[in-house]
């Protein structure tokens, strides 16, 4: 199938007939939680290692309000983008554009929005740079991977990986008005963490992902590829998280945890390479999910205790 065929829109569809409480639900599914409840705990946490401890609730509120908008706004503009290719795929056939819950308009329109308002919050109530930032994280995410990179090549994930990552930048820009080279590290560590991950979900998708024409990893590469790449990723990883510990950011607790959490990234990667099947890319996928929220747990731990 040609990518100017993907690009072709479906027939619409005929909307579906809700009440307000399922209208409300579709829109919040939209915004995908759950994703931007992490990339927030990753923003939060870039606050406390630059307040050196919990910044004001006077400056943690906007900051979570206004990134939470970024990060949600540019995920609904994305589905809108991709509605076409979500209607091929089995795992995001339910989203709430492709089965008719909401209007591409509507989802456009509320994303557009969002987006704006998280601009206009932390500029307001948090700092300039903090607001460019946000912004630049969504443009990121829509324009470069969305539109760009996503349909088109196989490293989408790569590069399009940096925009799961600026909201750490996000975080210490809010705390400090300016960036040093500590935010940066999170940064490289979010965005060295991407690829593994999303590859673990992208082999458990594979067939989907060839339905739609999408080169992701495993399609353009076969899967083979895709598993040692995992383990070289996840090697990288494994390094680099260790550098706030070594410049001395960070100190005991987070070096520790660091280090057994790369080890199971190791161990779920080889694991990958061995077995070959769906349960052993399930099992790299969760605990990739867990392994990012543990390490920035640590990171706050390390900053509140010590």
């Amino acid at each position: 199938m040609a990518a100017s065929n993907i690009r072709s829109r479906p027939e619409p569809l005929k909307p579906v007939k809700m009440t307000w409480r399922e209208t409300v639900r579709a829109y919040v599914e939209l915004t995908k939680i759950r994703i931007v409840l992490l990339l927030i705990f990753t923003t939060v946490t870039a606050m406390v290692i630059a307040a050196d401890g919990f910044p004001s609730f006077a400056l943690l509120v906007p900051t979570i309000i206004g990134g939470s908008l970024a990060a949600a706004g540019s995920s609904v503009i994305n589905q809108y983008i991709d509605r076409d290719m979500d209607s091929r795929m089995t795992r995001t056939s339910r989203r709430p554009i492709p089965s008719g819950r909401i209007a591409p308009e509507n989802a456009l329109v509320f994303g557009l929005g969002l987006v704006t308002w998280s601009v206009v919050v932390l500029a307001v109530w948090v700092n300039w740079l903090a607001a460019l930032l946000a912004l630049t994280g969504a443009l990121y995410y829509v324009i470069i991977y969305t539109l760009i990179l996503k349909r088109n090549t196989v490293v989408n994930i790569l590069i399009g990986g940096g925009a799961g990552a600026i909201p750490v930048l996000v975080g210490w820009a809010a705390v400090t008005g300016s960036l040093t080279f500590e935010p940066l590290i999170l940064f490289a560590i979010v965005f060295y963490w991407t690829p593994p991950h999303s590859w673990a979900l992208a082999l458990l998708v594979n067939t989907d992902y060839a339905r739609a024409n999408v080169p992701m990893m495993p399609v353009a590469r076969g899967e083979a590829t895709t598993r040692k790449q995992i383990l070289l990723y996840s090697i990288q990883l494994l390094l680099i998280s260790l550098l706030p510990a070594a410049f001395g950011t960070l100190s005991t607790i987070y070096l520790l945890a660091a280090a057994a959490l790369g080890i199971g990234m190791l161990r779920v990667a080889i694991n990958l390479i061995k077995r070959k099947d769906g349960a052993a890319a399930r099992a790299a996928y969760k605990f990739s999910t867990a392994y990012l929220a543990f390490l920035f747990l640590a990171m706050i731990l390390d900053k509140v205790i010590l």
